[in-house]
């Protein structure tokens, strides 16, 4: 199962949520803790200047009546609070900040609790208490005000940041699906190189290797077909010279040796094709019914053939494609393995398979990796006559080609067992190439 943060998107999505995510409250705490902040230190410095105010008042106009809130009180009155020590936190911060702006000897209190707070002052000089309202600075905005701005810009921050992501993340995804591609065998259009520095400069190289690797293969491909195809005619004029040859042995051995020659050709020439299978899609499960009948009607020894076919309908291959695969892999179990021998397909998670299974020595361990290599044959006793060691690496190329993978190893302990799978997506382009055909 796949997780969406396995994915660069994803890593980079959750990395950006995060980070916005703490920056984001780190910042809404600290706005909060520094209006608190201001507004302490505005309520300290209004109630400083109202304190003051009244002093020049009472001094300079003392006739004129003072504002409703603001009072003088005699020192001598009941009304007068008592020094608390046990405010509220707020309040006695406020008291101390009140402190430290006036004098030493000026007293400071707060009134009644239970009430809207009001502030004591009294400095020696003054004949009486100044009483005055303690108006902390109400919030300029609402909370619900302020988490709508930053749900807001913290929005616009992650679309920012999620579309910067999918740029680098595309032209990431387009190299690894051309990988995918390249490592399977298919042909992989040049990329665009997009992207930062360091991504445009993978890309280019991808690019090269895939250009270098494709000349390789084509001047390999024409090297082997040109042999191949110069190889016919001399062996052609070989078999018919044979024919004319009066010894009857000395005669099926040469024809025999020439049959030989000309099978290794014809591998020659198969391997070396690299073009498109523009054969019409089949029904794979019906293809090898047919295969298997005719393998048995022709073949020394192969009524031991048998067929499991569960694939159903939806399973097709192109029949050229299917025919090269079935006829290499039986003609090599028939060589190499022991009856019997399976034909299988079957429905599969995500797909379908088709195997084809003997019942023989098998391959060693260590030898599985270089079966299907070109022109290697593991052991004299895998050898013989008209063996190239091509018929597994056209079998890989051939599987690879039309979109599948392929899984070759030993089965139950014995025998060879060659596991094809073919993805539902690789069905309809299959479909779609044999129609194009048409």
């Amino acid at each position: 199962m796949r997780r969406p943060i396995d994915t660069l998107f994803g890593r980079l999505t959750f990395l950006v949520v995060g980070v916005l995510l703490i920056s984001h409250f780190a910042g809404y705490v600290l706005f909060r803790l520094e209006r608190n902040q201001f507004q302490n230190r505005y309520a300290v410095e209004e109630a400083v200047f109202l304190v003051d105010a009244v002093r020049q008042h009472v001094v300079h106009d003392p006739d004129q009546p003072l504002p409703s809130r603001v009072r003088l009180v005699d020192p001598s009155s009941d009304a007068v609070p008592p020094d608390n020590p046990n405010l509220p936190a707020s309040l006695r911060r406020f008291v101390d900040d009140v402190r430290d702006r006036v004098p030493n000897t000026t007293q400071v209190r707060i009134g009644t609790p239970g009430k809207p707070p009001t502030l004591w002052v009294r400095a020696a000089t003054d004949p009486n208490w100044i009483v005055v309202p303690v108006q902390p600075l109400r919030p300029p905005r609402s909370f619900d005000r302020m988490v709508l701005w930053l749900t807001i810009i913290f929005s616009a921050g992650v679309m920012a940041a999620l579309l910067a992501a999918w740029q680098l993340q595309q032209p990431l995804r387009s190299l690894a699906q051309a990988v995918a591609r390249f490592g399977r065998g298919l042909p992989v259009p040049p990329l665009p190189e997009r992207g930062p520095r360091e991504l445009r400069q993978l890309t280019h190289g991808f690019n090269q290797m895939v250009q270098e690797v494709a000349r390789t293969e084509n001047d390999r491909a024409v090297m082997l077909a040109g042999v191949a195809h110069d190889l016919k005619t001399p062996l052609a004029r070989l078999r018919l010279r044979a024919e004319m040859m009066d010894e009857a042995k000395a005669r099926d051995g040469v024809v025999r040796d020439v049959d030989s020659m000309t099978h290794i050709v014809e591998q020659f020439l198969v391997f070396a094709h690299d073009g498109a299978d523009r054969s019409e899609a089949v029904e794979v499960d019906a293809q090898c019914d047919r295969i298997v009948r005719s393998y048995r009607a022709v073949a020394a020894g192969a009524p031991a053939v048998q067929s499991d076919l569960a694939a159903g309908e939806g399973f097709r291959l192109p029949a050229a494609t299917l025919d090269r695969i079935l006829s290499n892999l039986l003609d090599n179990a028939h060589a190499y393995g022991a009856p019997p021998i399976v034909v299988a397909t079957a429905r599969v998670a995500g797909g379908f398979a088709l195997s084809v299974s003997d019942n023989g020595k098998g391959i060693a361990a260590q030898d599985l990796l270089n079966a299907s290599r070109p022109f290697v044959r593991l052991d004299p006793a895998r050898g013989g006559n008209g063996h190239s060691g091509l018929g597994l690496a056209i079998v890989e190329r051939l599987v690879r080609r039309a979109g599948g993978e392929w899984e070759i190893g030993n089965h139950d302990g014995s025998g060879l067992r060659v596991l094809m799978t073919f993805p539902d997506e690789v069905m309809p382009k299959v479909a779609a190439v044999a129609q194009s055909a048409w």
